[in-house]
């Protein structure tokens, strides 16, 4: 249903083009099926107000034949609503490929990398690196089904002071449990996993460090540990649904040369400059508020020294785009790394940061004691074990990334309409229970029949919503926004259950009507399949 060939060949009539006519649907039915601001857009191009633009388009649009009436309203906005015979000839085209009608080649092969979760490989995956790796491997499923080439990527932070606080923390656990004292990091990770890898070690290589000093033993330790976290981070995230295309160590970008090579392409550029015995980059000049330090006084080169080849590295990598999923505490970060991409030479475009904000973690209203095994916080495993990972991927998404989400576990595990993933996957399974059943009673329900028949209200507005997934389906490419999907499908749960509980699909009469159904009950199915698959959630056969 590509209403906007039937506007831009209106605004052409007019002399005018826009590079994008957008469409919403209006929040009040009665003002129409969808609408648009276009005529406001135009008003300078044209030199006209924008009432005056719209009332001409409407005398164009008018006899257009998809149009029952077409309206102006307030300063400017033009509400469509569309014929039935419309609406039903469209509902057929989806049922007789579905995939052509829901999914629209929006990239057109561009290379886009989603690089999302990237936590320090120094303790468990907790809840804000869940919601990270919901939204992110929704928005790649959703990028790649609009004709985007999509790789998925985990950037190890396995260089630096954390990775070495980790190997320290395991240390001391290690001599303590062959009684020996050494003092614990006074900022050492003290989870319960720190004591279990000390005892994994102890058990893979007993004594052999006991009278060793850090010094000498660290980097087996960072190592091990680094490893065995990462190990674990992979089964996490693997058990949550999200798979990586690609793991790229921090630490192989200095084995490689490749920070070095960055820093001397700026060093070349007059990028960078030397005061006070350390080395910056010059960021004020490419927008950001201040220099930053790329290699201190000591010679030890800072996190962001890493961080611009890293960028630099993925852009040569031949991406189009780079979409960056932080949490929102990395908000002062984004203008840091805007100034790289600057100063390298790439367009400002080339980088998306998404920041993602918190979760609190609610059981029966009230917060959630903190973790055992972290020691900090409640661990995405120990929700997804309780809860499930449909349920938490879904719940994440059923928020803006950069709104605040409460999550309620024990509401989580309802089946009720208080759970949003229940609600939907119960719709998705009630229209099962209903094809089950007519394929019992001999009912061909391969045939469309005559359309025609949906002429309930309740009906149409299905009809209507289903026809709508296109345009969600592209706004939320637009903006990457995954999101919006959610929102979507709960909506069309919320028409569809009303609707199975006040009409009988089987065993109606005429029988065209019950084939007629069955169609509508088919549209529904595929297009909340179609949805749940882009979010990564399962679509139950029964429940």
């Amino acid at each position: 249903m590509d209403i906007r060939q039937y506007i831009n060949s209106a605004i052409q009539k007019l002399g005018a083009e826009v590079p994008f006519v957008e469409l919403e649907v209006p929040r009040i039915a009665r003002h129409g099926d969808l609408s648009t601001p276009v005529a406001m857009v135009l008003a300078k191009r044209l030199k006209k107000a924008p009432r005056v633009i719209a009332e001409e388009l409407v005398s164009i649009l008018s006899v257009e034949a998809p149009f029952e009436s077409v309206e102006v309203a307030g300063p400017g906005f033009i509400n469509f609503t569309f014929k039935r015979r419309f609406l039903y000839a469209e509902l057929q085209d989806l049922l007789k490929n579905p995939s052509r009608y829901l999914q629209k080649d929006l990239g057109h092969g561009q290379r886009v990398q989603v690089e999302f979760v990237s936590a320090n490989p120094t303790g468990p995956l907790h809840l804000g690196h869940g919601r990270g790796a919901a939204l992110g491997a929704a928005l790649a499923n959703l990028l790649a089904r609009a004709g985007y080439d999509v790789e998925r990527e985990f950037y190890i932070n396995d260089a630096g002071r954390q990775v070495r606080l980790l190997g320290e923390s395991i240390f001391s656990r290690y001599k303590e449990i062959l009684g020996v004292t050494y003092p614990f990091p006074e900022e050492g990770y003290r989870g319960d996993y720190i004591g279990d890898l000390a005892a994994d070690l102890v058990r893979e290589v007993g004594e052999r460090f006991k009278n060793s000093d850090f010094d000498d033993a660290g980097e087996y330790f960072i190592r091990f540990g680094v490893e065995r976290m990462l190990r674990e981070m992979e089964a996490d995230l693997r058990g949550f649904g999200v798979v990586f295309d690609r793991w790229q160590s921090e630490k192989a970008l200095y084995d490689e040369g490749l920070v070095k090579k960055c820093l001397e392409e700026l060093r070349g550029k007059g990028n960078l400059y030397e005061e006070g015995g350390a080395l910056w980059f010059r960021a004020t000049e490419f927008g950001d508020d201040k220099d930053r330090v790329v290699i201190k006084r000591d010679g030890s080169h800072t996190y962001f020294a890493s961080d611009i080849a890293y960028h630099r590295y993925k852009i040569q990598r031949g991406f189009d785009e780079l979409i960056n999923i932080w949490g929102a505490d990395h908000h002062g970060y984004v203008p840091r790394i805007k100034a790289v991409i600057r100063a390298l030479g790439y367009p400002e475009d080339s980088l998306g940061v998404l920041l993602v904000q918190i979760v609190t973690l609610l059981r029966d209203g009230r917060p959630v004691q903190m973790s055992k095994r972290s020691g900090e916080f409640i661990t995405l495993r120990e929700v997804t074990e309780e809860v499930g990972a449909d349920t938490t991927k879904f719940i994440f998404l059923t928020r803006s990334h950069d709104s605040h989400l409460e999550f309620d576990i024990e509401v989580a595990k309802k089946e009720s309409s208080e759970n949003p993933v229940y609600y939907v996957q119960y719709a998705y399974a009630r229209i099962n229970s209903i094809f089950r059943k007519a394929e019992e009673e001999g009912i061909e329900t391969g045939n469309a029949g005559d359309l025609n028949y949906l002429a309930e209200e309740a009906e149409i507005s299905l009809v209507k919503k289903i026809l709508f997934y296109p345009l969600m389906f592209e706004g939320a490419v637009r903006t990457r926004e995954p999101h919006r999907i959610t929102f979507y499908l709960q909506e069309l749960a919320g028409l569809f259950h009303p609707y199975y509980n006040t009409h009988r699909v089987l065993g109606v009469e005429p029988a065209a009507l019950t084939l007629a159904r069955l169609s509508l009950c088919d549209a529904v199915k595929t297009v909340l399949k179609e949805g749940l698959s882009i979010l990564g959630v399962a679509v139950p056969e029964r429940m």
